[in-house]
């Protein structure tokens, strides 16, 4: 268990794990839901801009495999091998009967107007590796985390409980409502379906542990810390600096969404109607 984060080996993966890959240098990570056989379910904000008959994106604009855009393989009934890589992960999805089968869809498919999205684990992970988000963690282990969005001391739901969370979002012609950066992001996403959680909309922040980590400003610690000593002295900056910390802390533990008494369960039925 790192400090930053937890990365593992794609083999791995299980079916139901929330995973996460850094991008851009480790500014910010994205989210989603592995349901096996290489496969991710995620939430992404180009809405509108998401192709739902041809071609793909994804939020953070990776390029595109050629093996993921060819004309037999979006003509074909299953995924290409090729662009897969893919791993007997000894899961099986849900059958064709039940109306939740991935075996037709291509990577970069959404429904119309929804976020939700689906992605193969090559194109999900890019150029970076796979992250575990970690969950049930004590309170020390999740403060010791040097980044907000990777660990929650809540505890999540069975596998099988967060991927049909998962693909009900996806085959919804809602998703998972608008996305916000501050409120209804990938995070937020990944974090419903493990738990079932949600928080009103009209909060300034959501679930998200990376947009809490940023909204609770760990630099402002140091910037009251340095302030005081320059004004006050060293022992007036310390007492000072010592009860922003702490502040801090207290502040990033309690908008964990594990903690925060604002939560709701929501059936994932109701998600739409919740999300207003």
């Amino acid at each position: 268990m790192g400090y930053l984060s937890h990365r593992v080996d794609r083999d791995e993966l299980k079916p139901g794990d929330h995973i996460y890959t850094w991008r851009t240098a480790f500014t910010y990570a994205h989210h989603g839901i592995y349901v096996g056989g290489n496969k991710v379910i995620h939430f992404t904000c180009d809405q509108e801009n998401v192709k739902s008959n041809s071609g793909w994106n994804l939020s953070s604009s990776l390029p595109v495999p050629s093996s993921c855009l060819n004309s037999s393989y979006l003509n074909s009934s299953c995924l290409n091998s090729s662009c897969l890589n893919s791993i007997d992960c000894g899961f099986s999805l849900p059958n064709c009967d039940s109306g939740l089968c991935l075996c037709t869809y291509y990577c970069g498919f959404h429904l119309p107007e929804s976020g939700v999205t689906f992605s193969c684990l090559n194109c999900f992970i890019g150029t970076g590796s796979v992250y575990l988000y970690q969950y049930g963690v004590n309170k020390w282990t999740h403060l010791s985390k040097l980044r907000g969005g990777t660990s929650t001391t809540s505890p999540c739901d069975p596998p099988q409980v967060v991927i049909h969370r998962a693909m009900c979002l996806f085959n919804s012609q809602a998703g998972f409502g608008n996305y916000d950066v501050y409120t209804n992001n990938c995070e937020d996403f990944a974090l419903y379906c493990k738990t079932g959680l949600l928080i009103p909309v009209k909060r300034v922040t959501g679930s998200s542990g990376q947009v809490n980590f940023v909204y609770n400003a760990p630099w402002k610690t140091a910037l009251v810390s340095v302030a005081l000593k320059v004004v006050c002295g060293t022992v007036v900056g310390a007492v000072g600096g010592g009860y922003t910390v702490g502040k801090h802390y207290r502040n990033r533990y309690q908008s964990d969404i594990g903690v925060r008494n604002d939560v709701v369960k929501v059936n994932v039925e109701d998600v739409g109607s919740f999300r207003g």
